[in-house]
């Protein structure tokens, strides 16, 4: 008889894997592109639009509103996907993203009564958009491979959070507000092709993961099979009050918390450095958290996503740390660069570690959980950080923040024992 050797066990486990990328995940990923373009193409864009209309306060009242919006969205969206299915629910949320931008365009004079009702109907879809197509992700993706599928979905939706933002601010800026309105809408628009090919509801019988609160051991490579995705839906509340969700919600959030103040701040206390650097080292923020996420998606999938969660606390802690030296170039840059690397890592990590909690009728929960942890935690980093800052100087408030994201090592550590029995 000849002996197997590791090669060929190796190889059968590789030939056994599913295939990642189906037509089905494309049609997703088109939705994906649409939505995010849409975002982040007036992100920016409509802040300035506000203060060409009432200056003052405007532009901080036009984002106040679409961020507590999207929140909202993220929360009702896991009830419209369980009475409405996908289709509809992400059908809702790309009209409500797209269609308010053509009334800016079409309204003559910048009006802020009209601004603020715009944001309150985008923020609302953009909510929708990233519930109900991120749990629609999930279920796509085959949970032997959901660590890379989500890195995946992560490439799609960062490459116009990169390029849309300063594309926004430069169109409006060459060729008016309005086409920039129209531009945005229509990439929304747009995606609804694709939408009809999508699954109105999961199929009865998918596999989901194991129970909420544990995390059965499986080997290296391969998700847990679990209850099928007929179980009844799990509510945001229901989710929330779950403690094997909520800590590596809680974990995920205090490193958006720390993200909201790098993105937010970081120009403004690095004073000395040319705006060239300070656009270099949020780059470098941004595209060291795009490549770990790749790779700890990687990782993930063949030895589990819950031993990376303490390593990407640690890491990114430490990038923080480095941008006390707010007037030393080499210690920003690599500040950046080790914060987006833990950044990147808890970004994978905390969402693939939730999905194998739930059943894939728990998805939509998960996502809206997970989304309103980075949207809150960015809002409420950027507004607690500026008020610390006021006092003690942001060298010493980039320090506390620092110290502060090491106190989630606790829930952390505990998560990992539990899930290890």
């Amino acid at each position: 008889m000849t002996a197997i050797t590791a090669s060929d066990q190796a190889a059968g486990i590789r030939r056994s894997r599913p295939p990642l990328v189906t037509y089905p995940l494309l049609l997703r990923f088109a939705t994906q592109l649409g939505s995010s373009a849409s975002f982040y193409l007036l992100l920016s864009v409509v802040p300035l639009y506000a203060r060409a209309a009432a200056g003052g306060s405007a532009p901080g009242l036009a984002t106040g509103a679409l961020m507590v919006t999207t929140v909202a969205g993220e929360l009702v969206t896991p009830r419209l996907t369980a009475a409405c299915g996908y289709r509809l629910t992400l059908a809702a949320g790309l009209i409500l993203l797209g269609a308010p931008s053509l009334a800016l365009a079409l309204a003559g004079p910048a009006r802020l009564d009209l601004i603020m009702a715009v944001c309150v109907f985008r923020g609302l879809g953009f909510g929708i958009t990233v519930v109900a197509g991120g749990s629609l992700t999930a279920a796509l993706i085959p949970a032997e491979r959901r660590g890379e599928g989500l890195a995946l979905s992560g490439l799609v939706s960062g490459v116009p959070a990169l390029t849309a933002l300063p594309l926004g601010v430069w169109l409006a800026g060459r060729i008016g507000y309005p086409l920039v309105f129209i531009v945005a809408a229509v990439a929304a628009l747009a995606a609804l092709a694709a939408v009809p090919g999508l699954p109105g509801r999961l199929p009865h019988g998918r596999p989901g993961a194991g129970p909420a609160g544990h995390e059965p051991p499986a080997p290296a490579g391969h998700q847990p099979a679990g209850p099928p995705a007929s179980a009844p839906p799990l509510g945001v509340l229901t989710a929330l009050r779950t403690p094997a969700l909520l800590r590596p919600g809680l974990m995920f959030a205090v490193t958006t918390t720390a993200a909201g103040i790098v993105v937010t701040f970081l120009p403004i206390a690095d004073h000395q450095a040319t705006g060239g650097l300070t656009a270099l080292a949020l780059f470098a923020q941004t595209a060291s958290a795009t490549l770990s996420r790749c790779v700890g998606g990687w990782y993930s999938d063949r030895h589990g996503p819950a031993r990376l969660i303490i390593p990407a606390l640690a890491t990114a802690s430490s990038g923080m740390l480095m941008l006390t030296a707010t007037g030393t170039p080499a210690a920003v840059l690599a500040g950046c660069v080790l914060f987006g690397t833990g950044f990147g890592v808890a970004q994978n990590t905390t969402l693939s570690l939730m999905y194998t909690r739930v059943p894939a009728s728990g998805y939509a929960a998960v996502s809206a959980v997970w989304n309103i942890a980075y949207d809150a935690g960015m809002g409420l980093g950027a507004a607690a950080f500026g008020l610390l800052a006021g006092g003690t100087g942001y060298p010493a408030a980039f320090a506390i923040t620092s110290a502060a994201m090491l106190a989630a090592l606790a829930p952390a550590l505990r998560d990992r024992r539990l899930a290890a029995r």
